[in-house]
């Protein structure tokens, strides 16, 4: 299935499916569960029970977001000392974090860090005059619920994060050169008068066929001139009638195999050793090939960068000398415990996302990211080991979800 046409599908299926979208913020006082939750004067959910309120914010200015809690009664503001508050949030997968709260100034202050994504169901307790209010309302941010069918239908795919070796890579450049060995040069044996000619410029040749006919000028007998190597004929000074004085007549090249001479930088010299995996591409047709290098050369050049050679099978042909390269030299191996592909990777208000996928709702979970390479990205933080994550087309669900107009209500 091409990306048009998982994006068709991925319409379709949602404009059907719409009512499964679990990332709303509603209250459970809104009747159609798609009401603005009522705010208090400090910008958080005011929760009412009769004359008692609480004001319940996430406040992160200078600080780790945390909760706090402003309570009121019959509209007047009530001493944090003489009400007992606890919240319980239930996170994508069951997962509960318990917050208490001790007075501060004119508020309650929750006792603990509540870490992104601020994405869970809220259930709060609080104790005034002996009496208990209770209140539970959702708090999705960033999630959103796809049957597994559906996902199979629009290519969505998932793997467990887990360990995983970064490549650690410097880039050079270069050419593509014909390899010395399986270069040619053809003379005659003895001087004469070149008689035929039976290859010509640009013509693939075998070891043995013949080249030319000479007649030698000592015993006016006529000998064959033969290929030493399979090739292309790239280079030719003989003609029927001329005379060979001991000049090269043919310049035969074997293909099969050629080098890519790539330039390191002096910063570059210290990490770069004989036998290193190389990548090679073209500038021009994308091709990739893979190699090591070789061999170092022991000269530097005018700009100061050594030459690194790297063999490249060509047995298709489509290098040729002259062509220029980029190289990806592979320098250090890192093993780390944690990482993910970053084909998986999306931004998420300022952050870099993954979607953890857990049931058939997907939700972000924000990255600390350390060391990087072409495929995978190590993580710091915001993601536990073993958890199922998007990979493949990632893309759909952000789109889905930023459709829906995920918020991130404090």
């Amino acid at each position: 299935m091409n990306r048009i046409t998982a994006v068709f599908v991925m319409v379709i299926v949602l404009v059907i499916a719409g009512c499964t979208r679990v990332d709303t913020t509603h209250d459970d006082s809104d009747v159609h569960g798609d009401a603005e939750p009522a705010k208090g004067p400090n910008r958080g959910r005011l929760l009412s029970d009769g004359h008692f309120s609480v004001e319940l914010a996430i406040f992160e200015t200078g600080v780790p977001p945390e909760f706090r809690v402003w309570a009121s009664s019959n509209g007047a503001p009530v001493s944090p000392q003489d009400v007992d508050v606890e919240v319980t949030l239930t996170r994508l997968g069951g997962i509960e974090d318990r917050i208490g709260f001790e007075p501060q100034g004119d508020f309650l202050r929750g006792d603990t860090v509540v870490y992104e994504p601020h994405s869970f169901v809220v259930a709060v307790t609080a104790r005034y005059q002996g009496e208990s209010h209770r209140w539970q309302y959702d708090n999705f941010e960033g999630r959103t619920r796809i049957a597994s069918d559906m996902a199979q239908a629009v290519g969505i795919e998932t793997e467990k994060a887990g360990p995983a070796t970064i490549r650690e890579h410097v880039t050079v450049y270069g050419r593509v050169v014909s390899d010395p060995e399986n270069v040619s040069h053809v003379n005659a044996r003895f001087d004469g008068v070149i008689r035929s000619v039976r290859a010509s410029i640009g013509e693939p040749v075998t070891a043995g066929q013949v080249l030319a006919v000479i007649e030698a000028n000592d015993s006016l007998n006529d000998y064959s001139i033969t290929a030493p190597i399979s090739g292309t004929v790239i280079d030719r000074h003989a003609n029927p009638g001329e005379t060979t004085d001991g000049r090269t007549l043919f310049t035969i090249v074997d293909t099969s195999s050629v080098w890519a001479e790539l330039a390191v930088f002096p910063s570059d010299r210290s990490r770069v050793v004989v036998g290193a995996p190389v990548t090679v591409r073209t500038a021009i047709g994308d091709i990739s090939i893979d190699g090591e290098i070789a061999l170092l050369s022991p000269v530097a050049g005018s700009n100061q960068s050594v030459t690194a050679r790297v063999r490249l099978a060509n047995n298709d042909g489509l290098l040729a000398a002259g062509m220029y390269l980029t190289g990806e030299i592979e320098v250090a191996l890192y093993e780390v415990p944690l990482a993910v592909k970053r084909i998986g990777l999306q931004a998420f208000r300022d952050f870099t996302v993954v979607y953890a996928h857990i049931g058939d709702e997907y939700e972000v979970r924000m990255l600390d990211l350390g060391r990087q390479d072409a495929t995978w990205a190590e993580v710091l933080g915001g993601l536990d080991a073993g958890t199922a994550y998007v990979t493949e087309n990632s893309y759909l669900i952000k789109a889905d979800i930023e459709k829906s107009g995920a918020s991130h209500d404090h």
